[in-house]
C-alpha cells in the first residue's frame, strides 16, 4: 500500500514538473556559458626566443637613419595637430628625392580612434585605405616603412584627449588585438619593406599585461604575415632601463625597439605637454649628460647582444625650445654614440616641434641635417 501510494505520488509529481495534464512540455536547462572572447587570441607557442633571423637584422639596418612622420596620423584625426601626410613629405624620401637623406619612415598611427567601440573594433574603411595609400607611395619609392599602433590611451590607462571616445573597460585589450588582425590582413601582401611595430611606448596600466598581450598580438600577426618583421619594445615608454622586463616570444623575425630621450631635461625643455613645463635655456652636452646618453645606449646594445636580436632606437630628438647650437651638439653626440654601438636609429620627427624639416619654408633645417647626416 505504501509502495503504491509513493509510486502514484511520484508519478503525479513528475507530471506536474513536465507541465501536467498530458501537455507536452520542455525541461528547463541552464543557459549555455558565454563564449570566452580571449579564446580567439592565444599567445605564441611556448619556447625560448631563438635569436634573430638574417631578415630581421637586415630590416633593422634598413630602418636606420629614418625619420618619424610624427603629429600626423597619430593625432586624434589627421590634421588635428596641424600636419597631414603630404605628398611633399613623401617625396623627401627614397628614390627621386634630391638630396636623399633618408630611406626609412616610421608611421605612428592612432588606429583606436578610427575603429568601432566594441570588441570587434572595425576600422573605418576610409582611414585604413588612407594609410594603405601612404604606405604604398613610400614603398614604391624604395622606402622602408614601419607601421605601428600609437596613442591608444585607454590601453595604458591614460586620460582621453578631446576628440576621443571612451570604450568599455572589458573590450580595451580585445580591440587592440582585433585591430591588429585587420591591419595585418590588409597588409599581408605588402613587400618585405614594410615592418610592423606592435605598440608605441607601453606604460602605466598596461605594464603588467604587456608581455602576454604582445604575445597574443604577434600570434594574430603571424596568422596572415608568417614572416613579417615585427618590432617589440619594453614597458616604461619603451625605456632601455625596462628591457629586463620584456619577454620576447619564440620568434626569429623580431627587432627590439627602445626610445631614448635622455638627458630629458634638455630634450624636452619648454614642451607644454610635460607637467610641470621644464625650464628652457638648458645646454648640452656636458660630461653628466653624455654619461646619461651612453648609459641608456649601453643597456640597449648589451641587451640585444645577450638575446641575439638587433636593437633599434625608434625615437630620439630634441624639442625646438632648446638652444639651437645645443640641439646640434646633442644630435652629433647621439649619432656618434649610436654608431659606436652599431645601433640603428630613427629621429623624432619630421615637421613639427622636433622637426628636421620646415613645412612653412618647404626646406630642411640645414644645421640639424648636417648633424645627423653630414660627413
Amino acid at each position: 500500500m505504501r509502495h503504491t501510494l509513493f509510486t502514484s505520488a511520484l508519478f503525479c509529481l513528475l507530471l506536474s514538473a513536465c507541465g501536467g495534464g498530458g501537455n507536452a512540455g520542455t525541461v528547463a536547462t541552464a543557459p549555455p556559458p558565454e563564449a570566452d572572447p580571449w579564446a580567439a587570441y592565444p599567445t605564441m607557442p611556448a619556447g625560448t626566443a631563438p635569436g634573430a633571423s638574417p631578415q630581421a637584422r637586415a630590416a633593422a639596418l634598413a630602418l636606420g637613419g629614418g625619420i618619424n612622420f610624427g603629429n600626423m596620423l597619430d593625432a586624434p584625426t589627421e590634421g588635428a595637430w596641424g600636419l597631414k601626410v603630404e605628398d611633399e613629405f613623401i617625396q623627401l624620401f627614397g628614390n627621386g628625392a634630391s638630396p636623399v637623406y633618408s630611406q626609412a619612415v616610421r608611421l605612428p598611427i592612432r588606429w583606436s580612434n578610427h575603429a568601432s567601440t566594441d570588441a570587434a573594433a572595425a576600422i573605418d574603411a576610409a582611414f585604413i585605405t588612407r594609410v594603405e595609400t601612404i604606405v604604398n607611395k613610400l614603398l614604391a619609392r624604395g622606402v622602408t616603412v614601419a607601421v605601428n599602433m600609437h596613442h591608444y590611451h585607454q590601453l595604458d590607462g591614460d586620460a582621453l584627449e578631446a576628440g576621443e571616445t571612451a570604450v568599455a573597460a572589458g573590450v580595451v585589450q580585445l580591440r587592440f588585438l582585433a585591430m591588429w588582425r585587420q591591419i595585418a590582413e590588409r597588409f599581408a601582401n605588402a613587400g618585405p619593406g614594410l615592418v610592423f611595430e606592435l605598440y608605441n611606448e607601453p606604460h602605466n596600466k598596461l605594464e603588467p599585461d604587456w608581455n602576454t598581450l604582445a604575445s597574443r598580438a604577434l600570434r594574430v600577426v603571424r596568422a596572415s604575415n608568417p614572416n613579417r618583421i615585427v618590432m617589440i619594445g619594453p614597458v616604461q615608454w619603451n625605456s632601455p632601463y625596462a628591457l629586463s622586463k620584456l619577454v620576447l616570444p619564440a620568434d626569429a623575425n623580431l627587432v627590439l625597439t627602445v626610445h631614448h630621450y635622455e638627458p630629458f631635461t634638455f630634450t624636452h625643455q619648454g614642451a607644454d605637454w610635460i607637467n610641470p613645463v621644464l625650464p628652457t635655456g638648458i645646454d648640452c652636452c656636458d660630461a653628466t649628460q653624455l654619461a646619461k646618453i651612453r648609459e641608456g645606449l649601453d643597456l640597449a646594445a648589451n641587451d640585444g647582444k645577450l638575446r641575439g636580436y638587433p636593437v633599434f632606437v625608434g625615437e630620439f630628438g630634441a624639442f625646438s625650445q632648446a638652444p639651437a647650437a645645443a640641439r646640434v651638439r646633442y644630435l652629433q653626440a647621439m649619432r656618434t654614440e649610436m654608431a659606436a654601438r652599431q645601433v640603428p636609429w630613427m629621429y623624432w620627427e619630421l615637421a613639427a616641434g622636433f622637426g628636421l624639416y620646415d613645412p612653412v619654408a618647404h626646406a630642411w633645417r640645414p644645421a640639424l641635417i648636417q648633424a645627423l647626416y653630414g660627413p
